[in-house]
């Protein structure tokens, strides 16, 4: 068996703008006369042979464009891969196995293969076994998984027993692929009549006879969630459900979710926000190895056990440690931050915009404090925002600005053909080991700003957003299209970098584990959407989440053992004990 895999990054290979494959010449087995790296005869792009490979590590250091990693793979990996997508290319290991009458969830990092196991779970290719030149048949898949569930299933889905109804990560493509109205997109799916029914539980009534072109991002997935749940299915697969939805839409969507589970019906979803995933499932596969190289997945868990050991990096059952530190949920009080000096107030703000009415109370913002912002979409969230950051001005009230401020905002659009090492040009300059390091934005250096995923772009924004000159920082929706370590490790240096340098920060999120972790103090938007907003605080932490769980109805508890926030389940112990107490959020 081999000991380490060798990638190569095609886009960013180009040996003939490196001194002809520089790769090659250093490579020591090379030297030696034996052919380890060579030209690929169809692109040409440097290949390297596994099985000769040594891992020296000068090959990845010295390639000037980035293009190469070579990894050792664990000790416990004894078995060929599922499926790899070529030479020096992705590899999956294993699969989630489908369980009836469960919701399943996975959990991990992006770049893992969640996306190429719903797939395979949805038959949109058969796995390669690793070889990718001559495919196995279906007896030889079988085999792989001798003794399994999954084995079971594959033999189903291959006699058409099990039917897949699978929402995609990517929903932004729905309307480039149909044109024409919501109800007429749904409409064709629905072959029950339940389309009056589902519309009515996902809120969709409102906006039902729009065009799919003109409607928002939140309002798609929606459509999307409602076209996955009207096909006749017994096994539906979500991917990354709660994109785009507000708080009060993500509890929403959970209930639906878990509804449509039957005894006969099988769910899996891959979620990044762990409230939401812990919320919505019964039990959970952990999904761990090495962004764009390989992935492999753990064995099925409880929720709770499946988040903690996700959480601690450690999977008991198998032996393996995926990561060397682990997460925890600990506030800590910084006496740096008992002093508080006022930054900036504002007083009975109003703000028209066409049909949309923004109001404020008074408040007050203080230096070194985190401010998170809570509400639904479409209630002012990000009206207000742009007040702060001077995009847009109050037509009454009080504003008393005198701080520079520096704005990241919510939607991350760039044609740019700017390189990013060129974007951040101050940032590396400055703050490599608070931003750039921690960030992972050094392999980004060598791309255009247009050729960053929704990711890779969110990461440089926020670096970007961050190492300016300023006293007060807002943040719009900073964790979007981030995995749930980049979302954790994101915080930690929001909150590092507000202590050290003595910052003010507001964040608008729609992930209540994030803002918990963040947050000193809380604004609470009310109103009705797309009508009018209120703006209400800042609120001290409890005070503020108690006032938003009570108008979303549901309580939260912290997790014995990793102190994470989690929802209680409807009329729990648990739930009532907290309701009778008007305690809906424990600090």
């Amino acid at each position: 068996m081999r000991k380490r895999i060798a990638i190569i990054n095609r886009d960013k290979c180009h040996p003939h703008e490196c001194g002809n494959y520089l790769c090659a010449k250093l490579c020591p087995v090379n030297r030696t006369g034996v052919d380890c790296i060579t030209p690929d005869k169809i692109t040409t792009k440097a290949k390297i042979d596994e099985f000769l490979c040594t891992g020296c590590g000068i090959c990845p250091k010295r390639c000037p464009f980035g293009a190469i990693e070579i990894l050792n793979l664990p000790d416990t990996l004894n078995k060929f891969p599922l499926h790899r997508y070529g030479d020096n290319m992705f590899e999956l290991y294993s699969l989630p196995a489908p369980l009836f009458g469960q919701v399943t969830g996975i959990v991990g990092r992006n770049g893992l293969g969640k996306s190429t196991a719903f797939k395979i779970l949805s038959n949109h290719f058969k796995p390669n076994l690793g070889n990718w030149q001559n495919p196995p048949d279906f007896k030889e898949i079988l085999a792989y998984f001798k003794g399994t569930e999954t084995q079971k299933f594959l033999q189903k889905l291959n006699l058409n027993q099990i039917q897949v109804s699978y929402k995609p990560q990517q929903i932004d493509a729905i309307p480039k692929q149909f044109s024409g109205t919501a109800r007429e997109l749904l409409t064709k799916i629905d072959k029950q009549n339940q389309l009056t029914k589902i519309a009515d539980q996902l809120q969709l009534t409102n906006f039902l006879d729009n065009e799919i072109k003109t409607i928002s991002g939140g309002e798609l997935q929606r459509i999307a969630l409602a076209a996955t749940a009207l096909k006749e299915a017994n096994l539906f697969l979500f991917d990354e459900p709660s994109s785009y939805l507000d708080i009060k839409q993500r509890v929403n969507m959970s209930k639906f979710i878990r509804n449509l589970t039957q005894p006969e019906i099988a769910t899996i979803v891959v979620e990044h926000d762990l409230i939401i995933l812990d919320y919505i499932t019964d039990l959970v596969n952990i999904m761990y190895g090495h962004e764009g190289a390989f992935g492999i997945v753990s064995g099925v868990k409880n929720s709770r056990e499946g988040i903690n050991a996700y959480l601690e990096g450690y999977l008991k059952e198998e032996n393996v440690r995926f990561r060397d530190h682990h997460i925890k949920f600990d506030k800590s009080n910084d006496p740096k931050k008992t002093m508080k000096f006022p930054l900036l107030t504002w007083k009975n703000l109003s703000k028209q915009l066409g049909n949309f009415h923004l109001s404020t109370s008074e408040g007050t913002l203080h230096k070194n404090e985190i401010v998170g912002i809570l509400g639904e979409n479409g209630i002012g969230k990000t009206s207000f925002i742009k007040l702060l950051a001077g995009l847009i001005k109050p037509d009454f009230g009080e504003l008393d600005i005198q701080v520079k401020v520096a704005y990241k905002p919510q939607y991350l659009e760039s044609n740019s053909d700017l390189l990013v090492s060129e974007f951040l040009q101050r940032t590396i300059e400055r703050y490599e080991a608070q931003l750039i390091k921690p960030l992972d934005l050094e392999k980004l250096f060598t791309q255009k700003l247009s050729e960053l995923s929704g990711g890779q772009l969110q990461r440089v924004s926020i670096a970007y957003c961050l190492s300016q000159d300023a006293q007060l920082f807002l943040l719009d929706e900073p964790s979007a299209y981030l995995d749930v370590e980049q979302r954790l490790l994101i915080s930690k240096i929001i909150k590092n970098i507000a202590f050290e340098r003595d910052l003010t920060i507001m964040v608008v999120d729609h992930d209540l584990m994030f803002l918990d972790y963040i947050s000193d103090k809380l604004i609470v938007f009310t109103g009705a959407p797309a009508q009018n907003g209120l703006l209400r605080g800042p609120f001290k932490m409890e005070e503020g989440m108690n006032l938003f769980l009570q108008e979303l109805d549901i309580t939260l508890r912290r997790d014995i053992t990793s102190h994470r926030p989690r929802i209680n389940k409807p009329a729990s112990v648990k739930d009532r004990e907290q309701r009778a107490e008007n305690k809906w959020y424990y600090s």
